[in-house]
């Protein structure tokens, strides 16, 4: 694979995605955080502080999941439609570093994106005085970026071979099913039947462990995982996100267009 080509195809990708003007989301996070926190001084009975951090940090988990599954799915069947892909693929590039050059370029606007509304956070907490860890939401942060990163990839293989709707409905359906995945566990030793015990495992052996990456409840009072935890949680995003474009680029390398 060669990396000079890869950085090609996702300094491309960063450059359309911005001229989208996708960043407008992080100005849109910022204006309805604000409006929230106020309104959340009128009601939360001095609870404002905790509400305001579980507030700013799901709305950031929500709209990188919105880019993440609308943008990525629609990355190759776009390319494909617009006939760029032949010409990008006829030069001497493969299609593994046509997808991982994708993938990285999207990952890049995302990390921007979590990384802006992580600031606007960090600013209105400062504004209001509510005390937080900076600490903890800067390392849950990157979580969520890697977390998302895991999702674009979901997005690129579901893309490479259905419609751009039905991978993005396929996308968050993953979104779901990853954060529920620990509670197939606990539901799987309630079950008495073998057969149906071995299915709901198998669920959550297919589905990606999403809860691994997610540190926001943590964050939030400034508690982390263990260092070893934190480690083990993200080679195992990175092993999946490795896997993913695996198949990814084996399928796109088997599609006829």
């Amino acid at each position: 694979m060669n990396i000079v080509r890869v950085w090609a195809i996702g300094t491309n990708v960063f450059r359309e995605v911005f001229r989208e003007r996708v960043l407008y989301v992080a100005a849109l996070f910022g204006v309805a955080l604000v409006g929230a926190v106020l309104l959340l001084n009128e009601v939360s009975g001095g609870a404002e502080g905790k509400i305001s951090l579980d507030v700013g940090l799901a709305g950031i988990s929500l709209l990188g999941l919105t880019v993440a599954a609308f943008m990525g799915a629609g990355l190759i069947n776009k390319e494909i439609e617009k006939k760029t892909a032949l010409v990008l693929i006829a030069k001497p590039m493969s299609r593994a570093e046509f997808i991982v050059g994708k993938h990285l370029g999207l990952t890049s606007i995302l990390g921007v994106l979590v990384v802006l509304m992580n600031l606007m956070l960090f600013g209105v907490m400062l504004w209001r005085g509510i005390p937080f860890s900076a600490g903890a939401l800067t390392l849950s942060g990157l979580y969520l970026i890697l977390e998302l990163s895991l999702l674009t990839a979901v997005a690129l293989l579901f893309g490479v071979f259905t419609s751009s709707l039905v991978a993005t409905i396929l996308t968050f359906a993953v979104y779901f099913m990853g954060h529920f995945s620990q509670n197939l566990v606990t539901l799987s030793q309630t079950i008495k039947t073998e057969s149906v015990k071995n299915i709901v495992k198998g669920i959550y052996l297919f589905f990606p462990d999403l809860s691994r990456l997610d540190l926001k409840n943590q964050a939030v009072y400034g508690l982390l995982p263990d260092s070893g935890t934190m480690a083990l949680n993200a080679g195992y995003g990175v092993i999946y996100i490795v896997l993913l474009l695996a198949i990814a680029s084996l399928i796109f390398s088997r599609r006829e267009f």
